[in-house]
């Protein structure tokens, strides 16, 4: 079995790092990468090859950033004559778009449900398309892949779906405690929701309020791609709003270690309108 990454940035590295613990051969093309890229094939052991026996491995996994996700399946797309796998945050009709490059191979859609920095290479990685179960044939050597959906981008709709629904709810708990901060009772409104939702409730709503701020232009920038989405469905209301919360906690400027409170004492006056002196509680 040979895997081949076109791109080899934290993801590949990760997945890469456990394939060849169990034994795979993994190779990357490293012609004209960064100091740091090539450090990270080193350290994972991978093998450094023209492109053209990256695109011949059994298994071709495209990781690179989504604005050159198509041009990678177009460039690997004669060689292909296994699997290849799009594994990048593009939207279902980019995804539909790439595969159309594959002639020759078998292409599958994945997306990945979690954070890699975290979960690592057990991170739960969805698969659609025609080579999604043979993708999946990686599961032998460590890998955490399920099929799901039928069609090249339905891994990619199932992912901008959740994105949706995570991102609308961290919109959400952002403007309620925000709201609770001005009129004082952050800390009442977080235990009375403690008691409804969970003790664990806290930390993840804290865990959420840091990273939306400090990750709230990508944030953004990803919910116009859902929005996007959502559009060729229905008349949806909720991206524009999760935008806007996110457009305005991009315009915040707060150190990552920063205490919930004052992420919230920051916010606020981005977030208040212009009033009197009369007091908000009355």
């Amino acid at each position: 079995m040979r895997v081949g990454f076109i791109g080899f940035g934290e993801v590949a590295y990760t997945l890469a790092s456990r394939l060849r613990e169990e034994g795979v051969d993994v190779v990357t093309s490293l012609e004209g990468r960064s100091t740091r890229t090539v450090k990270l094939a080193g350290e994972a052991g991978v093998g450094d090859v023209p492109p053209e026996e990256v695109y011949s491995a059994d298994i071709v996994i495209s990781a690179v950033t989504p604005a050159v996700a198509v041009e990678a399946a177009k460039e690997a797309g004669e060689h292909v004559r296994g699997v290849f796998v799009d594994m990048n945050n593009i939207a279902p009709g980019t995804v539909r778009k790439a595969s159309s490059f594959i002639k020759n191979g078998r292409f599958a859609d994945a997306a990945i449900m979690g954070s890699v920095r975290r979960k690592g290479a057990g991170v739960l990685i969805i698969a659609a398309g025609e080579g999604a179960e043979d993708f999946m044939k990686l599961n032998r050597y460590g890998l955490n892949i399920e099929v799901r959906g039928q069609r090249p981008g339905d891994a990619s709709a199932i992912k901008m779906l959740r994105s949706s629904y995570t991102k609308g709810v961290s919109a959400l708990i952002w403007e309620t405690l925000l709201s609770a901060h001005i009129m004082g009772l952050e800390e009442d409104v977080i235990e009375v929701f403690e008691y409804t939702e969970g003790a664990d409730f806290r930390q993840s709503t804290i865990s959420r309020l840091r990273s939306s701020i400090i990750h709230a232009g990508r944030r953004y920038e990803e919910m116009k791609e859902v929005q996007s989405m959502l559009e060729e469905v229905i008349e949806p209301a909720m991206p524009s709003c999760t935008m806007r919360v996110f457009e305005r906690l991009n315009e915040i400027d707060v150190p990552s270690d920063a205490d919930y409170r004052n992420l919230l004492r920051l916010a606020a006056g981005k977030y208040q309108p212009p009033r009197d002196d009369a007091d908000i509680n009355r």
